[in-house]
């Protein structure tokens, strides 16, 4: 495979060569704006999954020996690769997943970015020496990479998850097998190429694609993986929670949400609107940490309302080539389905469309609902479509109530400028992350990114996955 955006099928990199899948198969990935065909990839059995274990587990030893300069310069040379190839990155990701040229540009910037923390990540692999009761021993511990890392990544940010969660684990010495999601089959194989050029020896990154309800199983409960990072749906992460736990394997999950945004009477709605559409319309909704709550206290209910609408119904829906397009196709009929059942439940059952609520093609056109209840599908599952809902409330305290009465815990924001309220609401929110004045659609490399309750486990970022992907040893001597 050499990269190369004409492409029939797409082979799995194991052990540093492409290989067809064990029995020939092959699965089919569709450009969702009209949904012709993309491309085609080996579609992984057990036994390619179990030989891509193998092969990172046999590379583990001699990856663990490496020096931080050795995984800073592959990683620092990956990023340069990226940025070479952007135009064939870009491409990819507008004809692959449907992203407007925008989203596209945006996310390779946080691939970058991602790829370069992570570099910073390799001199980070620190002990610490302990005081010790006992006269004559030093007492220190040693931080070491924990071995073979899984990693399932999802169709809509593939970029910004491989960059993150593969360079990370790279970053601390471990070797990776990668399962990507089978929409997105094309971006992870371009990035196998680019960090294979930058220098990841064999074996240390490889990627099986296929079906993941038939072989992500193979993957998360082999007892020769060290460690499970997942981001997806919370049913299927639950499922692998469960796997995990049989096994003691680590995990981190990130999963869906519900993201709440609060609008207080004080709020500049000159700065708020714009980035309240981002945080539900950039990529037709089809993010984890977007708003599909939004809770105006009364007194400028009206005004938001009217802006929100006004908004919503200019956002581009033309060529994903053009600067001006913001809304995505929706991503498989399956999602649309979805995406249509809940709002036309919501209708069904009195609520009102301010906007929206129709399809243009394979694109559903940025819907806003109110008078949304608590019978309606769509007030607490998450829709992942360019669908929200706008609730009225009297005051913070009720705003407060509301935001927090979910099963979720994701992303959260509130626009105020009230100090006092803001840093209540940080505090106080049931979320892993909190916005103030700022979008819910928000990430860096090296922040603690992820959610509580059904919104996953534990979190991501430079930090964080140095302290989940290695293993703490003590270690005395007695002088």
């Amino acid at each position: 495979m050499d990269g190369s955006s004409e492409i029939n099928t797409l082979q799995h990199f194991i052990g540093g060569e492409w290989t067809d899948a064990e029995d020939g198969g092959k699965i089919t990935s569709f450009n969702p704006i009209d949904d012709s065909v993309y491309c085609h990839a080996a579609a992984g059995t057990g036994n390619d999954m179990r030989k891509a274990i193998a092969a990172a587990r046999a590379a583990f030893p001699a990856f663990k020996a490496t020096t931080p300069t050795e995984r800073e310069r592959m990683l620092l040379r990956a990023a340069e690769l990226l940025e070479e190839r952007q135009d064939q990155i870009v491409n990819c990701l507008i004809d692959e997943i449907g992203s407007p040229i925008g989203k596209a540009k945006f996310e390779l910037g946080k691939g970058l970015a991602m790829l370069r923390a992570a570099a910073g990540m390799c001199r980070n692999m620190r002990g610490e020496t302990i005081p010790s009761d006992t006269p004559g021993m030093m007492s220190m511990s040693i931080r070491e990479p924990l071995g073979v890392v899984a990693i399932i990544t999802p169709f809509n940010v593939p970029l910004i998850k491989n960059t993150r969660l593969v360079a990370n684990a790279l970053a601390c010495g471990n070797t990776v097998v990668h399962l990507p999601s089978e929409m997105a089959p094309h971006l992870t194989v371009l990035m196998a190429q680019i960090f294979h050029d930058a220098g990841v020896p064999a074996g240390a990154y490889n990627v099986v694609t296929g079906n993941g309800a038939e072989i992500g199983d193979d993957l998360t409960s082999s007892t020769d993986v060290d460690f499970v990072t997942f981001t997806g749906s919370s049913v299927i992460g639950q499922h692998v929670h469960e796997i995990c736990a049989k096994n003691k394997t680590p995990n981190t999950l990130e999963l869906g949400g519900k993201s709440p945004t609060i609008v207080l009477a004080d709020a500049n709605l000159d700065k708020v609107m714009p980035l309240a559409a981002r945080s539900i319309f950039m990529f037709g909704g089809q993010l984890c940490i977007g708003s599909s709550r939004f809770y105006v206290e009364r007194a400028i209910y009206d005004e938001f309302v009217k802006r929100f609408t006004m908004i919503a119904g200019k956002m581009g829906m033309g060529d994903l080539r053009d600067p001006n397009t913001i809304m995505a196709p929706i991503i498989s009929e399956r999602q649309r389905n979805r995406v249509k059942d809940h709002i036309e439940d919501a209708k069904a059952k009195g609520a009102t469309v301010l906007c929206g609520g129709e399809f243009e093609g394979n694109r559903c056109r940025p819907t806003i609902l109110a008078e949304v209840r608590e019978d309606m599908t769509v007030c607490r599952t998450e829709t992942f479509g360019p669908v929200t809902s706008i609730y009225v409330v009297e005051s913070y305290e009720e705003a407060l109530e509301k935001a927090n009465d979910t099963v979720f815990g994701l992303s959260s924001a509130i626009y105020t400028t009230n100090l006092e309220k803001a840093i209540h609401y940080a505090t106080n929110s049931g979320a892993g992350m909190v916005h103030i004045n700022g979008s819910t659609v928000y990430d860096e490399a090296h922040v603690p990114f992820g959610g509580n309750g059904e919104s996953g486990v534990g979190r991501e970022g430079t930090d964080a996955d140095l302290e989940a992907m290695t293993k703490v040893t003590w270690v005395t001597i007695q002088t």
